[in-house]
């Protein structure tokens, strides 16, 4: 009889999208399978206090009127204070003090700054523990969406144009935004450099909605991009990240299909807001999804990705591809595109969850 592995998943987090990652870890937690896994909820609370969660999924359902979030119940999880220890410990809120286990492996389901961006990974190359997803320095890439560009057009894949603006350069010369948008046309986009789940962006098609754009981005990180608005096609190609020795895996395409709704924003994503179709798989031609896959795993690649990753397209009328973000850790919510396409491609949420655990710790392993 096979050995039950201890994961821990980690969520919530001092991000804009702690309560996305809560609503992730109830899909998880609910469909990760038990008789291979046992499982550690661990929270973060919005201002970084780890606790121990209760392993309830319902308690973390997306539910509009009620956002999920992790809140300090007063107890607080112990990291190990040496790589000589895989030891995670709890003080509850009455000060009793006890062992949770050695967990085999982490599964950190944050997204956003301190969770997504390297920070976390970070902390746990620190603490020895292996765990899902991008290391240090891919997460950091792929979170910050001016590196991100950088490093796929200097591996030549095609990204939309774009200026960076900081916050700094933006107070000494507001005007830079305004020659910004008459050098790349209208529409733009307006993007915080650092955030995900379409926090912070606004599409601006006349100078008056730039001020106001600026302002909502630069709420959200010092430093800002205006990118071109790109013709044609959104599709979305999840990647898989192969064991040691084995190639990356990409899935069929899904298609982000506007019918009302100027662009796929957070209340689309995540709050059933209407105007957005969702359309899974795609209609492709055989050559297109190839193509598709085969740039989606070259952007894996360039940035260092390991694990899992959704790289997002515009495809234009003349069946051109344009990457436009690489996601390091995607949403992962039942009905998240991500494990749609996956679905779609053949394998259950259930076995995606096992497969990131098990290339997880087949990595870290190697």
């Amino acid at each position: 009889m096979t050995q039950k592995r201890l994961v821990v998943v980690l969520f919530g987090g001092r991000s804009s999208e702690h309560s996305i990652s809560c609503a992730t870890a109830g899909g998880v937690l609910n469909a990760i399978d038990r008789d291979l896994f046992d499982v550690i909820p661990v929270g973060i609370t919005r201002d970084g206090a780890f606790v121990l969660e209760d392993d309830n999924p319902a308690k973390f359902a997306l539910d509009p009127a009620h956002l999920p979030e992790v809140l300090d119940n007063g107890s607080r999880v112990r990291w190990p204070d040496s790589i000589r220890s895989r030891e995670l410990s709890v003080t509850t809120a009455d000060g009793a003090e006890r062992s949770l286990g050695s967990p085999d492996i982490v599964f950190p389901i944050l997204h956003g700054p301190f969770g997504e961006d390297g920070t976390l990974q970070g902390m746990l190359e620190l603490v020895g523990y292996p765990y899902v997803g991008s290391g240090v320095l891919a997460s950091a890439l792929g979170m910050d969406k001016h590196f991100t560009k950088t490093v796929l057009e200097h591996a030549g894949i095609t990204v939309a144009p774009w200026r960076t603006i900081t916050a700094d350069e933006y107070r000494a010369r507001p005007v830079v935004a305004s020659e910004a948008l008459e050098s790349l046309g209208t529409p733009v986009f307006v993007k915080p450099a650092r955030a995900g789940s379409s926090v912070g962006v606004s599409r601006v098609s006349a100078v008056a909605e730039l001020e106001a754009a600026m302002a909502t981005a630069f709420a959200e990180d010092w430093k800002v991009l205006i990118e071109a608005g790109v013709p044609g096609r959104e599709l979305e190609i999840a990647v898989l990240g192969g064991r040691p020795g084995e190639p990356a895996r990409a899935s069929v395409a899904g298609e982000i299909v506007l019918s009302g709704r100027e662009f796929y924003d957070f209340d689309a994503k995540y709050l059933d807001a209407p105007g957005i179709d969702l359309v899974c798989p795609a209609e492709l031609s055989d050559g297109q999804l190839a193509e598709l896959q085969s740039v989606a795993i070259r952007a894996f690649e360039a940035i260092g990705a390991e694990g899992l990753a959704r790289v997002d397209f515009f495809m234009g009328p003349d069946g051109g591809l344009i990457v436009n973000e690489v996601n390091t850790m995607p949403g992962f919510t039942p009905i998240s595109m991500f494990p749609t396409c996956w679905i779609r491609s053949g394998l259950s949420y259930c076995d995606l969850i096992t497969e990131l655990l098990d290339v997880a710790a087949a990595r870290r392993g190697a």
